[in-house]
């Protein structure tokens, strides 16, 4: 069997695959990209060629323009492709809409991708699904024991309580414009809340693309229009730079929310002056890394842009042959850089 550095290794673009000439998730524009999700640190305009899902393609569109690449290749999960004689095929991660892990097969090694991934149910998106594989490169985002985010839809109850004990008061929720903002919205659903739902306008064109790939948001509208100390009871979705500048200030002695994996860490939510934090991640937590290493038992796991040194501790403890990739460029929690246009 060949070596795992033959098939795929770090380089300064990004992770590379030698046989098939493709890079996934490069960090600069390439020749071939393999793209796992439309996150802006993992999905960059530029390349010659990308292949992904019909859904990141999409969003890729909506975020760069059609012209983002040159030629595009839309793959369904689970459906073979080759790339100059290397097998690829994409499985669901359970990040965000149309967000991939890439499975790599080439002279009897299989590698797998993981991009970003999370093992918690989300309505707005197909669950990860394990791929057995020799090597699985996983993302540790939140690769420590401290981390493990409770339920999504106890910390909605949080909000909802937080809306019945503040009726006059707007809920500010700070989240990310691609898939945290939707998964918000979806399980506030859920959890009951059938009022419309304000969005900031930066939202509007991924919330319209979700609603066209079959993800039912409920009633929405714009804040653009709303007047001076309105949202009284009321809750506002926004990227979380808008929450924390003068446009919170228009709407009704507003509780700041914001819903992040990083939530946990009371010195971040304080830093950032939340008074509502709301520990939703869209990253696997300690024990879906954990559970997923335990579950898939691969000859090797390959840890990168995240805390590797929890992990790998963890697997010299449990007999995990396990190193640390260390690639740069990928930010932490979908910290992506997001053009806020006046609302």
């Amino acid at each position: 069997m060949i070596r795992p550095e033959d098939l795929l290794h770090p380089t300064p673009a990004g992770l590379y695959c030698p046989p098939g000439d493709f890079y996934v998730d490069p960090v600069r524009p390439v020749d071939r990209a393999v793209i796992t999700h439309g996150h802006s640190d993992h999905a960059r305009a530029g390349h010659g060629a990308v292949l992904a899902t019909r859904q990141t393609l999409a969003i890729m569109a909506e975020r760069y323009g059609d012209a983002f690449t040159a030629r595009e290749q839309a793959v369904e999960y689970a459906e073979r492709a080759a790339i100059n004689g290397v097998e690829l095929r994409l499985f669901p991660a359970g990040h965000v809409l149309g967000s991939a892990q890439v499975e790599v097969r080439w002279k009897g090694l299989t590698m797998v991708v993981s991009g970003d991934y999370k093992r918690r149910r989300d309505p707005t998106c197909p669950a990860f699904e394990p791929v057995p594989c020799h090597v699985f490169i996983s993302e540790a985002t939140f690769g420590l024991p401290v981390f493990r985010h409770p339920p999504a839809q106890d910390e909605i109850g949080r909000l909802v309580r937080s809306l019945a004990q503040f009726p006059d008061r707007a809920h500010l929720v700070g989240a990310y414009a691609l898939g945290k903002a939707q998964r918000i919205i979806r399980t506030l659903r859920a959890a009951g809340w059938d009022r419309p739902v304000y969005v900031h306008g930066a939202m509007e064109r991924l919330n319209a693309l979700y609603e066209r790939e079959g993800v039912d948001l409920g009633p929405i509208l714009p804040t653009r229009d709303l007047s001076k100390g309105a949202l009284g009871g009321e809750v506002a979705v926004a990227p979380p730079s808008a929450v924390q500048d003068r446009w919170s200030r228009r709407f009704a002695d507003p509780v700041v929310a914001f819903a992040s994996g990083w939530m946990g860490v009371r010195a971040r939510a304080r830093q950032k002056g939340v008074e509502l934090p709301l520990v939703i991640s869209d990253h696997a937590d300690w024990e879906e890394l954990v559970t997923t290493f335990e579950e898939l038992k691969p000859d090797e796991v390959w840890i990168t842009h995240g805390r590797e040194e929890g992990l790998l501790r963890w697997a010299e403890l449990n007999g995990q042959k396990a190193r640390a990739l260390r690639l740069v460029g990928y930010d932490e929690e979908d910290e992506e850089t997001l053009e806020v246009r006046p609302d």
